[in-house]
């Protein structure tokens, strides 16, 4: 497999990475992927190990070494030493003026025939309403557990 990705360092991603090392202050994920590239470089000045002996010399998968040289090839330098960064980010169900409205929904009175609110009759009041197109029992839950009220409590503050 090393053949398929061959890492041939510039002199300068060599010295960027031979200074990662010898400063010895990043992470040591880093630090590894860096010592990798730097033991599997193909070019003139570069010592080019295979992946056994790397992985031997590293105590490291042989895994590791395979996705390092595979990300150096296709993404460059900073993507195969840096941490990927994941987009978790989901935009949130319930605006302001929809958790309002959920909160007054909340503190009065249920429909004929509830003794109370439940989570999914909330849910479901709240899609009959048009306040959103869809939302789970949870998101309902979460909302109403950040705010700081209790209707059955004397004090609510």
């Amino acid at each position: 497999m090393a053949d398929r990705y061959r890492v041939t360092l510039t002199t300068e991603e060599r010295k960027t990475l031979e200074a990662l090392v010898s400063k010895g202050k990043a992470a040591a994920r880093k630090l590894t992927h860096a010592r990798i590239l730097l033991m599997a470089d193909q070019a003139a000045d570069g010592p080019g190990w295979a992946d056994a002996q790397i992985t031997q010399a590293l105590s490291v998968g042989e895994s590791t070494v395979l996705r390092v040289r595979r990300s150096f090839v296709l993404d460059g330098l900073p993507a195969s030493i840096e941490r990927k960064t994941h987009a978790r980010f989901k935009p949130r169900k319930l605006d302001g003026a929809a958790e309002a409205r959920l909160v007054t929904l909340a503190c009065s009175k249920p429909e004929a025939g509830q003794a109370r609110w439940t989570m999914l009759l909330l849910a479901d009041k709240l899609v009959e309403l048009h306040v959103v197109d869809t939302i789970s029992q949870e998101c309902v839950r979460q909302t109403l557990k950040k705010i700081s009220s209790s209707p059955g409590c004397a004090s609510n503050g």
